[in-house]
């Protein structure tokens, strides 16, 4: 999603560094008519590319989906996918500000890909997944991490507004096999640190699997997002720092991160 003069939704496309805005009619779930209006993407703001009025029900997350995140949080690889669920209210988009909440003294980035289901879907084989899957983005799963541990259970420490960067756009032809993610913390005198650095190869359970597992326990929905878990190095983040979670070929997610 982007604005600039009223636009809502566009295709992005054209070379790396010289890329146009084409602006769309409808939304990404429809036929996708192209209006034959279009920008530079310099001149036009990104949004979460998946959001209201278009946004599904929900926000599946997948946890521990990486054996060495496991273990630096202290536990074995699960055997199945664990999953739990973020509110749609916690999304914001690229650039948009990670808030701290004052009721937490830690909060952490975790870096991942994201799927957007394009059809609603029950049911359906590993085999079958990229049938219902309208494509890729990149998502930061913000977590209070010290509320996590004090509740014994992740609704609140994952659920704040602004917990859920999403960006900077969909890419309907992705191939998210094995391609590399990684995460830098930016501090206020601009230097930049690599957090996290993996590849989606090392997930435990592969996207295919993941919507396998998903869609037994409960119908998608187009626009319902899932995070496919994040790898190791998860840490703290600290107002005036910001947060850049990268996937390759997708591009990069940037968020500054402010107290509240």
């Amino acid at each position: 999603m982007a604005t600039r003069d009223g636009m809502a939704f566009a295709a992005i496309d054209g070379p790396a560094g010289n890329e146009t805005a084409r602006e769309i009619a409808g939304d990404p779930f429809s036929s996708q008519k192209l209006t034959g209006r279009s920008w530079p993407l310099t001149e036009v703001r990104l949004q979460a590319p998946i959001m209201a009025p278009i946004l599904g029900t929900k926000i599946v997350c997948v946890g521990k989906n990486y054996a060495a995140h496991a273990a630096e949080m202290g536990g074995e690889a699960p055997a199945e996918p664990v999953i739990f669920l973020k509110p749609t209210s916690s999304i914001i988009g690229p650039e948009a500000p990670i808030v701290r909440p004052p009721s937490s003294s830690r909060v952490d980035y975790e870096g991942e890909l994201a799927v957007v289901i394009g059809r609603l879907c029950k049911d359906i084989v590993a085999a079958d997944a990229a049938k219902v899957i309208l494509g890729y983005t990149i998502a930061n799963d913000v977590t209070a991490r010290d509320q996590q541990k004090a509740d014994g259970q992740w609704t609140r420490a994952k659920g704040y507004d602004t917990f859920c960067p999403l960006g900077p756009w969909i890419d309907t032809d992705f191939d998210p096999a094995d391609v590399e993610i990684r995460t830098e913390l930016t501090g206020a005198g601009g230097q930049a640190a690599l957090k996290q650095q993996s590849r989606t190869s090392l997930m435990l359970h592969s996207v295919g699997k993941i919507v396998e597992w998903v869609s037994t326990v409960m119908t998608l929905l187009p626009g319902d997002v899932i995070l496919t878990g994040t790898p190791e190095g998860v840490g703290p983040m600290a107002a005036g720092e910001r947060v850049s979670v990268s996937v390759e070929g997708l591009g990069t997610l940037s968020n500054p991160v402010v107290d509240k």
